[in-house]
């Protein structure tokens, strides 16, 4: 258990101090993602735990009628909430921030908003709902399992979203970060599989990326 959870953390680490110190862009940050998420997880199950991780991208039908109804109902709030309250917040600083720490822009941001809904998404519902939740939930009590990856899924993004937004928006988002890394661990272990917090997280991506062609006034 304290080994997963170190590999966790170090993964993590190693991911906020490439956003952090190196702050490539966005193409290079993805190929460092996808080699810590897939490296770390396979370096524990192949020579720590020796654990099969087949089993969570198994596909139960009776297990996707609430995702299915979240997915929906997050993108209605999330969208919702930026027409309503978007006023009151500066968003202004999110687009400087892209393009100047990542080299995301208004060419090229549709690209980068597919691979966010769809690769990204996978990517971080396996390495913290599969590895960081399912994996852990065998070796430890539900109540860590459960703070520990809505834990490390919220405060992962802390590096990510760093000068983005005011100090009171941050906290929001960063709650609501943790919040959905909860709803997103009980969706899978009912299921005992990632694809339905996948679809929530996609959905939810979306309607983020959304908002951010508004941004960059593609839309």
């Amino acid at each position: 258990m304290k080994r997963l959870m170190l590999f966790v953390v170090l993964a993590c680490i190693s991911m906020a101090a490439i956003e952090l110190y190196i702050a490539p862009n966005y193409l290079v940050k993805s190929i460092c993602k996808l080699l810590l998420y897939l490296l770390v997880p396979y370096l524990y199950i192949r020579f720590v735990a020796h654990l099969s991780f087949k089993d969570i991208f198994s596909f139960k039908m009776k297990y996707m009628q609430l995702p299915i109804i979240l997915a929906s109902g997050v993108a209605i709030i999330i969208l919702s909430a930026y027409w309503i309250i978007g006023g009151f917040f500066d968003f202004s600083n999110v687009t400087v921030m892209l393009k100047d720490n990542m080299a995301v822009n208004k060419s090229n941001f549709l690209f980068v908003a597919i691979y966010i809904a769809l690769v990204n998404s996978l990517l971080e519902e396996f390495f913290f709902r599969g590895f960081a939740f399912l994996a852990l939930l065998k070796m430890t009590t539900r109540r860590i399992a459960y703070l520990f990856s809505a834990g490390v899924f919220a405060l992962y993004h802390v590096a990510m979203m760093t000068d983005w937004f005011s100090i009171y928006l941050f906290v929001l988002i960063l709650f609501s970060l943790f919040v959905a890394g909860l709803l997103f661990n009980k969706l899978d272990e009912k299921a005992d599989s990632i694809l339905p917090s996948w679809l929530v997280h996609i959905s939810a991506n979306i309607s983020i990326n959304l908002i951010g062609m508004m941004l960059f006034g593609v839309i």
